[in-house]
């Protein structure tokens, strides 16, 4: 089983233009999680409560904080085209077993909706609070290899490049490629 030890992080707020790179000031980065929705079953004859599962995924969220302030990232808040802007994350992972390098990529299209900012106290580093919801698009790529998809467009989500729900999609009719 392989240590891989995740070491330098980055991210781009917007297009991966060089004032949209966050390296200097990222204290930290939360890439969306993936859960199911489940409801509750509990029939009249069963001895117990079952969870159900596969009813679909919930929300996704990404959160991240930055140290000190940051007018280019704070300027995402609010309306208009900004609500699918590209965030777009660059991580180093390292194979302590080889001490081989391994990429991490994930880019969320989503609408920023918090941004919060900590208690500001001379002498204490300030940082600054940012959650990214209503995110329509996810992938996550680890070492050049896809291993999460997620287009709310499409209806369409992969995990190591397999797609979870061709049979709902092919029994719906879903269009491909919207």
């Amino acid at each position: 089983m392989p240590l891989i030890i995740q070491e330098g992080l980055n991210l781009f707020v917007g297009d991966a233009g060089p004032d949209n790179s966050k390296h200097l000031n990222l204290d930290n980065v939360n890439l969306p999680d993936f859960e199911e929705l489940t409801q509750m079953l509990y029939s009249g004859g069963s001895i117990g409560q079952l969870d159900v599962g596969g009813m679909g995924l919930k929300s996704l969220e990404m959160t991240f904080k930055l140290t000190g302030w940051d007018p280019q990232a704070m300027s995402q808040f609010g309306v208009g085209a900004r609500s699918q802007l590209p965030y777009t994350f660059y991580g180093l992972a390292r194979d302590k077993a080889g001490n081989t390098p391994k990429e991490v990529k994930g880019v969320v299209r989503g609408r920023m909706v918090r941004v919060g900012m900590d208690n500001i106290k001379r002498g204490d580093l300030f940082g600054t609070d940012f959650a990214i919801r209503e995110i329509i698009f996810y992938e996550l790529h680890f070492n050049k290899e896809e291993k999460y998809f997620y287009d709310w467009k499409s209806s369409e989500y992969r995990v190591d490049g397999v797609t979870q729900n061709a049979d709902e999609r092919d029994i719906l009719r879903l269009p491909t490629g919207i």
